[in-house]
């Protein structure tokens, strides 16, 4: 079933997710919902609180980058609980989206070496140390569930230029190619 994305200014992308516990219930219904919603609005990862749920569940298909970031091909995971583990190298500065902040596109800078660790779907525990892109995918996705959004990465300038594009979507203004939930001072009707 296809689920509406939260979109900027709804508490509950800035909320800090609870860990999933194994009887958390119809995971696995949640977690085939959350790729139909994330393959029907185009993305690459989704989380939870995107849909509205306070939990540490990520869903990541970085297959479609895999022509320009070969780390990503084939590269399809259910992340629950996952933990990062920022490791050496230079911060690279590469743009990011998300369908929580529609219509935007900003350069932010992110180390690109990471150790992961998460439980799969079937709740059996992994560790993986990735690099690249998929690695921002990840921290990305992550982020998430910590309350953050890749905008709060942005200097201080950056936020003041796009200032009016969050105000529009804040304001429900913004239209989306999903379907979508607005925050709940967007305009009537919007939500």
């Amino acid at each position: 079933m296809k689920l509406p994305v939260y979109l900027y200014g709804h508490p509950v992308l800035r909320k800090e997710c609870e860990d999933v516990t194994p009887d958390y219930p119809e995971l696995k219904t949640l977690i085939e919902d959350m790729y139909e919603t994330m393959y029907a609005s185009e993305g690459v990862g989704l989380a939870a609180p995107q849909i509205g749920r306070n939990i540490r569940l990520v869903v990541i298909d970085a297959d479609p980058l895999g022509d320009s970031f070969p780390e990503c091909k084939g590269r399809k995971m259910t992340l629950i609980n996952p933990r990062v583990e920022v490791l050496d190298g230079e911060e690279i500065s590469r743009a990011e989206g998300c369908l929580s902040v529609p219509g935007l596109s900003e350069d932010v800078k992110r180390v690109e070496h990471i150790r992961l660790t998460w439980l799969d779907a079937d709740m059996n525990p992994q560790e993986e140390v990735m690099d690249g892109f998929l690695a921002r995918v990840v921290q990305h996705e992550c982020d998430h569930l910590e309350g953050q959004l890749y905008i709060d990465h942005l200097s201080g300038i950056r936020k003041q230029l796009i200032r009016g594009k969050l105000r529009n979507i804040l304001d429900g203004k913004t239209r989306c190619d999903y379907p979508a939930r607005y925050a709940p001072t967007a305009k009537k009707g919007r939500r």
